[in-house]
């Protein structure tokens, strides 16, 4: 079946904001003396802001209480949002914004699906606040990926059923919610691996803009 619109993650799909949240996270772990690596921020690729200092609080000695757990990941918000002030258009994933125009030159409607709430800051960050037909996030949904909460708005805001709809994520987290919601996916980056993915590659870049359509990689 052609594809008729696309949903892409934000994150490291479009853009690239991986190192703000690494030293966000890093510097909320390093005034809490816990430790905290690349290795551990790789988990947190996809899942909700919460579930992210669940998985930072593994390493920690200490036992915090729902108040306290609030406090710190506003806390790293903060850091995150004063960090994402040196984003621009510069930090657009090479190769993103030619494939963009070409789609939208196509007739293919477009809009992003992040668990972010801080995508609003970023897309106009980077310059393409007004770009998408249609945007879903963090702000919006009470279901953070794996759940397809945010896939299915963003589809339902396109006037779209997810048959229709392909999403582009880089985490496995938000392929297993593309899959739990019906939608076809294109994993891409560290999520490339995903056994449920409908298409796959290392970046957006490498793929033609006819197969985003078409899906001829199986």
């Amino acid at each position: 079946m052609k594809i008729e619109a696309i949903i892409f993650d934000l994150d490291g799909v479009i853009v690239s904001t991986d190192e703000y949240h690494y030293q966000g996270w890093k510097k909320l772990a390093d005034e809490e003396g816990i430790f905290f690596d690349r290795e551990i921020n790789h988990r947190l690729r996809g899942v909700s802001r919460m579930e992210s200092l669940d998985i930072l609080l593994e390493r920690s000695s200490r036992t915090y209480t729902d108040e306290q757990k609030i406090e710190m990941a506003g806390r790293k918000n903060d850091y995150y949002r004063q960090l994402l002030q040196n984003i621009t258009p510069a930090d657009i994933l090479p190769g993103v914004l030619n494939i963009l125009n070409e789609l939208k030159q196509r007739g293919i409607k477009m809009a992003i699906g992040s668990s972010s709430r801080n995508s609003p800051a970023i897309l106009g960050r980077i310059g393409l606040a007004d770009f998408f037909d249609a945007t879903a996030d963090g702000n919006d949904i009470s279901n953070s990926k794996p759940d397809p909460e945010v896939f299915l708005l963003a589809a339902e805001r396109l006037g779209m059923k997810p048959s229709q709809c392909l999403v582009v994520e880089d985490a496995d987290a938000g392929v297993d919610a593309a899959i739990a919601g019906g939608f076809r996916c294109l994993a891409v980056g560290a999520a490339k691996s995903h056994p449920a993915a409908c298409m796959s590659a290392d970046d957006m870049e490498s793929i033609p803009v006819d197969d985003y359509i078409s899906m001829t990689r199986g």
